[in-house]
């Protein structure tokens, strides 16, 4: 019967402690319980007992028996190197049975005998890692001479290349000059010819206060003459001459007085008084000329007196050629006889000298200097 049963001191023997199945333990030692006889063990059935299936009953793997045992088959040889999935699957990332010497077998056959790449490297990492590691794939042999000279001589650029590299730094030098150019033109030119002009503004004023300088013939470049023009909050000094290194390069208002463009002087009873100056660059003091409109003041100071004119009319565009504006009755300005009259020329468009720009004034006062100055010029 398979019923269970209080314990008994016969029943704490060593084998039945051991094994709880008594059927298997009397198989093991002959039938006969350790210290007990078998007339003294109580007879119980065998069929009670259930025996354990022999498999139950091996001994645990041992890592480090020396026991024999069946050797790992030999990796395959020929044919597919990846073979199936399943195999390859238990062969590499399976368990590895046998005990320290069967792992490291395993171990030796994924990853080589020193750590390199696995046997069956795939695609491009194996690849890399045969030419980055020296191990897996065979690395490309060396160079030979000729072959790394070839190599030399290929990677230096071509003709087409260096020509291109000339000509873009020709462009880019090129660029930097007409950059620096531009500069010079629209920004220093103007530095420096307003500092000269200034100069000799505050030259004329101190001659004349001390009586260096009377009225009479002048020297080509030779300042004499201030002109005001209030609205554009223009003073700039009058020169003898229009040549444009001694006078308008130099940010003065040059006066037309050589051959047939010689112009009347403002204290002359009857004619024209032309002036020439930059419109842009070197000072500019004409470049918004075209912002007068008719009545707005124009005065001229000398060493002795203040000629006021008011603006009358303005030519937007003529040719450069058209010198009757400078006549003593000038051509378009709208007057019809002679007068004490004053002309202002300058280039147009801006930063061109394609054409002339005219504008036209009437004397309307003559004022002694000793009178004060003028109400254009206090207001």
């Amino acid at each position: 019967m398979t019923a269970l049963r209080p314990e008994r001191e016969s029943d704490t023997s060593y084998g039945q402690q051991s094994y709880g199945a008594r059927g298997a333990f009397e198989e093991w030692s002959g039938g006969e319980t350790y210290g007990v006889s078998p007339q003294s063990q109580p007879q119980q059935p065998y069929a009670s007992y259930e025996p354990v299936p022999e498999e139950t009953y091996l001994p645990p793997a041992d890592e480090e028996t020396v026991a024999l045992r069946i050797p790992d088959p030999p990796p395959e040889t020929g044919g597919s190197t990846t073979g199936s999935a399943g195999s390859s699957a238990s062969r590499q990332d399976g368990p590895a049975h046998g005990g320290r010497a069967a792992r490291r077998k395993a171990a030796k056959r994924r990853h080589g005998r020193h750590g390199g790449a696995s046997d069956t490297p795939s695609g491009s990492h194996a690849a890399h890692a045969g030419r980055g590691t020296g191990t897996g794939s065979p690395s490309r042999a060396p160079l030979s001479r000729v072959e790394a000279r070839r190599q030399a001589r290929a990677r230096k650029p071509g003709a087409a290349v260096v020509a291109s590299r000339a000509i873009g730094e020709v462009f880019i030098t090129t660029g930097v000059l007409m950059l620096l150019f531009v500069t010079y033109q629209l920004w220093w030119t103007n530095v420096r010819a307003h500092a000269q002009a200034g100069q000799e503004a505050s030259s004329l004023q101190n001659d004349w206060a001390s009586g260096k300088r009377n009225p009479g013939a002048f020297e080509p470049g030779q300042g004499f003459a201030i002109l005001h023009i209030p609205k554009l909050d223009v003073v700039v000094p009058i020169a003898e001459g229009t040549s444009s290194k001694g006078v308008l390069d130099r940010g003065m208002v040059g006066h037309y007085a050589e051959g047939a463009l010689k112009t009347a002087m403002p204290g002359d009873k009857s004619g024209n008084f032309g002036l020439a100056g930059h419109r842009n660059t070197h000072g500019e003091p004409f470049r918004y000329i075209n912002k007068l409109a008719p009545g707005d003041p124009i005065v001229v100071e000398t060493q002795d007196e203040y000629f006021v004119y008011k603006m009358a009319s303005i030519l937007p565009v003529t040719s450069p050629s058209n010198t009757s504006v400078l006549n003593p009755v000038p051509t378009g300005s709208g007057f019809t006889k002679p007068g004490r009259y004053i002309t202002l020329t300058t280039c147009t468009p801006e930063f061109t000298s394609k054409y002339r720009m005219i504008v036209w004034g009437k004397m309307v006062e003559e004022r002694p200097r000793s009178k004060g100055k003028p109400d254009a010029l206090v207001s």
